[in-house]
């Protein structure tokens, strides 16, 4: 299904019963909503489940490259509206992440609880915007093949890379999909995003936090800070788990998200 944009569409998929508790999945960058297949299988016998491609991302169109979070979060608003969703709990991995702590920031009311995945509340720092400079540049001379491979190394435990090809591949896939201008704009638009740790002590939802033991891209120490902020928040660290971890350790990521879920259900029934 597409929702017609400024820019072009967003395609999003729904699965599962209209009256169930709404569960919208962002993915992480350079992702898709594929990337939640196992998660949607779990849920949507109970759950009404929603996931979309980000702007530039899976199926949704480019536009015109020039992105922003707050774009996103736009977006994600527009999406809510459209499918006339007054409140969801919002699952966000990595860039997904980043998108939900924004949004709950601008639009508190839209949310009945928040689950935050190999993410953190911190804007880039001087070298991490340095970095994803460079990558932009490097994008532009080269290509996405160097990229996506260093990328892959980043992302994913080594115990994924050398025991579950499959995994691996399809995200290689995904990456070789991504349309160039969407990668570098992205890659700016997250490195202009704002500092939302100033606001994780105002969420006022349940929330709980996964990661990946071996993320090396947003380490656990950066859930636990984010634990320490957010009133009543909940984490679970996925053994066998790099920076993805809901593709890494599929079981044991949707356990503890599905029982999260359970417990929201029960509030509001």
């Amino acid at each position: 299904m597409k929702l017609r944009l400024d820019g072009g569409n967003i395609e999003y998929d729904i699965n599962g019963p209209r009256n169930g508790v709404p569960v919208v999945f962002i993915h992480g960058f350079p992702f898709s909503r594929q990337m939640w297949r196992y998660q949607v299988d779990a849920l949507k016998q109970d759950y009404h489940v929603i996931t979309y491609d980000v702007r530039g991302h899976g199926g949704s169109d480019t536009g015109d490259g020039q992105y922003s979070v707050e774009l996103f979060v736009d977006d994600f608003i527009a999406l809510l509206d459209h499918l006339k969703l007054r409140s969801v709990v919002a699952v966000g991995l990595s860039m997904g992440g980043y998108i939900v702590l924004r949004a709950v920031e601008r639009h508190p009311e839209r949310f009945r609880g928040i689950v935050l995945c190999d993410t953190r509340s911190e804007a880039d720092g001087n070298d991490g915007k340095v970095k994803r400079a460079r990558q932009v540049i490097e994008l532009g001379e080269n290509g996405l093949a160097g990229f996506t491979e260093s990328f892959l190394g980043a992302v994913f435990h080594g115990k994924t890379l050398s025991e579950k090809p499959a995994v691996v591949g399809a995200i290689r896939e995904t990456i070789a999909n991504t349309p160039l201008p969407a990668v570098r704009g992205t890659l700016l638009a997250l490195a202009g995003r704002t500092d939302t740790t100033p606001s994780l002590y105002r969420i006022a939802v349940p929330t709980l936090i996964l990661v990946g033991r071996h993320d090396a891209v947003t380490p656990p120490s950066a859930s636990h800070a984010m634990k320490d902020k957010i009133p009543g928040a909940e984490l679970h660290v996925i053994p066998d788990a790099g920076h993805l971890s809901n593709l890494e350790n599929p079981e044991e990521f949707t356990t503890h998200l599905f029982n999260f879920l359970h417990r929201i259900k029960r509030v509001n029934t």
